[in-house]
């Protein structure tokens, strides 16, 4: 798929979309069932392999691996639901896909059976090749006061509508990552997912969904799939900087780039610190995956350390992928250049909520220091 991506990705761009045949040839090829649970058809993988499949394909389009990771992470959550919503999505398609936005913006009325849902949320990735979509909003309190409850709330593509044309962004265009408009739609208690629930692994979907896989904080799964799609991007950047040094020569200065001291730094230390970081995931995971199968809860500490590691990668190749740029002269700034697109798409995703650092450091020294976390996502 890297070399087809490759192909595809201006494409992708311009269309601010995945392509269609895209989408289809990851269905075939199974991506998408990577975690999904096996009674519902899917493969229930080590979240190692789904990772290692986003990072490949971002590689060959950051735009397509970017979604591939945010839509293919949401049959994960899907099998948190309860066993009703389930069978909602998959009982008649069990190839069906959903999108999300987390954006806690909605308006919600507690209702007999339910509630009742309105807003317009953003940044709904692969929204339109999607039949459901996971939306966030705070539930008033029952009681008078109370605090707030965070969910995240499931609906039919009757349910919503999809405004594609709000998506006119400077680096990854190609998510398809549109805006989404609920207009008073009945949510039934069974398609709603309680924060707290995927926080405390005690999620419904648990009791039809037993195996180990499903028992991790369902943060630690969402937040890598917004960041692992950067290390295919920074990839894609470090073999495009080397391709340029190997032929470049100043037509000011006559010095060649692939003797320049400087530039084989950057590069080196690019694909150094690329290569730790991902190291780095495949432990976090490894570890996360033994907490589970041994049927022990995950240390505080750990959970709110690989959060931060996770929310510090993609500023991290940011920067070095920047390092490189600026040592590759004005051939590197046209459009056309290979390194360009990647270099946009970084600083485009360290723009996600999940993936800034100063979001984490507070509950990190404050889980080294034995308190709980300040919010539920970790």
């Amino acid at each position: 798929m890297i070399p087809v991506l490759r192909q595809r990705a201006a494409a992708c761009v311009a269309g601010r979309d995945v392509p269609a045949e895209s989408i289809a040839e990851f269905q075939e090829a199974g991506f998408f069932r990577i975690l999904q649970p096996r009674r519902w058809g899917g493969f229930e993988m080590h979240p190692n392999v789904f990772y290692d499949v986003q990072r490949a394909l971002a590689e060959g389009c950051m735009s397509s691996g970017w979604m591939y990771g945010v839509v293919g992470c949401h049959p994960y959550e899907i099998a948190l639901f309860h066993e009703q919503a389930q069978v909602e999505v998959w009982g008649d398609d069990p190839a069906t896909l959903v999108s999300s936005s987390y954006q806690p913006v909605g308006k919600v009325t507690r209702v007999d059976g339910g509630y009742r849902l309105s807003g317009h949320w953003g940044f709904s990735t692969g929204s339109v090749h999607c039949q459901w979509v996971v939306l966030g909003a705070l539930v008033p309190p029952a009681e008078e006061g109370g605090v707030p409850e965070m969910r995240s709330f499931l609906l039919p593509r009757k349910d919503y509508t999809i405004d594609t044309d709000s998506w006119h962004v400077f680096g990854l265009q190609g998510t398809g990552s549109h805006d989404v408009i609920v207009d008073d739609a009945f949510v039934p208690e069974h398609r709603t997912h309680r924060a707290i629930d995927g926080f405390l692994c005690t999620n419904p979907g648990q009791q039809t969904n037993p195996g180990p896989l499903y028992t991790l904080p369902w943060a630690q799964v969402f937040m890598r799939s917004v960041s692992t799609a950067a290390f295919g991007g920074a990839r894609a950047a470090i073999s495009a900087a080397m391709e340029i040094a190997q032929n470049r020569v100043s037509t000011n200065t006559g010095k060649a780039s692939k003797n320049d001291p400087f530039l084989l730094a950057a590069i080196s230390r690019a694909y150094a610190e690329v290569t730790e970081m991902e190291q780095t995931l495949r432990l976090t995971f490894d570890d996360l995956m033994g907490h589970a199968e041994r049927g022990e809860a995950i240390p505080m500490e750990k959970r709110t350390l690989y959060a931060y590691n996770s929310s510090s990668v993609v500023r991290r190749m940011a920067d070095l992928v920047d390092d490189m740029v600026k040592l590759l002269g004005g051939r590197a700034i046209y459009m056309s250049s290979p390194i360009i697109q990647p270099w946009l798409d970084l600083h485009a995703g360290r723009a996600h909520v999940a993936n800034d650092p100063a979001n984490r450091t507070v509950d990190l020294v404050g889980a080294l220091n034995g308190q709980q976390p300040t919010f539920t996502f970790v």
